[in-house]
Parts: structure tokens; C-alpha cells; sequence
């Protein structure tokens, strides 16, 4: 049985971050995870660039348009969205779950999927560098690994 196992170097990747601007403090705590993590991968960090947009709605059409640009290999989406007391937590959840996996369907690049969705602001904290570690480095490897692995799959898919 032949087995793609799975990396996580980063070398020689081009990543995107594309990252809400809303509840900046907890997206800024994202990107020091995903860079730190990406860098310590062996992501040179010319080959990272970052994005930012209004808020988390915003994020799939700005990752649609660097996706569809083909000059990342994959793209991370960094953000928070804290329930408050109305159903605007809900739909914006939803839109931007719903675009960012839709964008990875359609145009097959990897994308990292870190938007936080909390009932408030110490689970935020806690997912952005604190007592829940940083998913934004945690979503940046995930994308890392997804890259690697479309990358294998398309020599394998040539070689045969």
C-alpha cells in the first residue's frame, strides 16, 4: 500500500492571511500565532503576506480573489465573532463558514479556517495565545499540510 504522509514544512510555500479587522485585539494575537508558527516551519517570511478586511462576512471574497489569483499556495482566515444578544452572531457565522469552504471548493487552493466563533471575549482570548494555545497556528499548519499533500497528490496523479 503507497502512503502520502502528511508534512508540515512550510518551505518554499506562499501563504496568504486574510484577516478581519474587527475585534482587532484577538486577530493580531492570530497572526503572531500563524507567523510564528509558519516561520518555525520553514515559511521565509517574504513568501507570507497579509490581508486585512472589515470584518469576518468580509473574508471570502477577499480569499476568493487571492485564491482565484493563484499566487498563494494556500490562504489562512484569521478573525473573531462574539456572540452578542442578537441572531447577527448566526448569520454572520454562517456566511462566513459557508464562503470560505465554498472557495476552497471551488478553486482547490488550501485555506486555513481560524475565525474564532465564541460566547465572548475570554474564550477568544483563550483560542488566541492563551490557556487553549493559538489556533492561529494551528490553522496555519493545517493549511501548510494541505498544500503538502495537494502537491503529492498532483505528482502522484501525473506519475501514473
Amino acid at each position: 500500500m503507497k502512503v502520502l504522509n502528511p508534512s508540515l514544512d512550510a518551505g518554499g510555500l506562499r501563504v496568504a492571511l486574510v484577516v478581519s479587522r474587527f475585534n482587532h485585539l484577538i486577530s493580531i494575537r492570530l497572526i503572531d500565532g500563524a507567523r510564528d508558527a509558519l516561520c518555525a516551519h520553514g515559511l521565509d517570511a517574504k513568501d507570507l503576506s497579509l490581508f486585512w478586511v472589515p470584518g469576518a462576512f468580509e473574508i471570502p471574497m477577499a480569499a476568493k480573489q487571492l485564491a482565484e489569483a493563484g499566487n498563494f499556495d494556500a490562504i489562512v482566515t484569521l478573525g473573531s465573532v462574539i456572540r452578542g444578544g442578537t441572531p447577527h452572531f448566526e448569520y454572520v457565522c454562517r456566511g462566513v463558514t459557508d464562503g470560505v469552504r465554498e472557495v476552497m471548493r471551488d478553486t482547490d487552493v488550501p485555506i486555513g479556517f481560524g475565525v474564532l466563533t465564541t460566547d465572548n471575549i475570554d474564550q477568544a482570548l483563550a483560542r488566541a495565545g492563551g490557556s487553549d494555545g493559538n489556533k492561529g497556528g494551528e490553522v496555519a499548519l493545517a493549511a501548510v499540510e494541505m498544500a503538502q499533500m495537494r502537491r503529492n497528490l498532483t505528482r502522484e496523479v501525473t506519475a501514473s
